[in-house]
């Protein structure tokens, strides 16, 4: 960990961690379906499944954002700094598309 240790991290983000722990695993899983020469559809199908969890997981993040960074910009930024803090998000998924 960079800035924080992991101990020290808020509830959501330990929530977020072990989402990705999980997600993890998942990936690990179709490696070795790939590995066994399982049916494409069922590889296919845990892949979809991958994408869903990493979704909520960017959901999940994306709410963390909202609720501090956000918010404590339009509470206590000035309108240059709520502006920034919009068209990052907006630049960000722009990218996504």
């Amino acid at each position: 960990m960079s800035n924080l240790e992991k101990s020290d991290l808020p509830a959501s983000r330990k929530a977020i961690s072990r989402r990705l722990k999980r997600i993890e695993g998942q990936v690990r899983g179709v490696d070795r379906m790939l590995e066994q020469g399982r049916y494409c559809v069922d590889i296919l199908q845990q892949i979809q499944a991958t994408k869903a969890a990493l979704k909520k997981v960017e959901t999940e993040l994306l709410r963390d954002h909202a609720n501090s960074c956000i918010e404590g910009a339009l509470r206590e930024g000035s309108l240059d700094e709520q502006r920034d803090k919009i068209v990052e998000l907006v630049d960000l998924f722009e990218r996504g598309r």
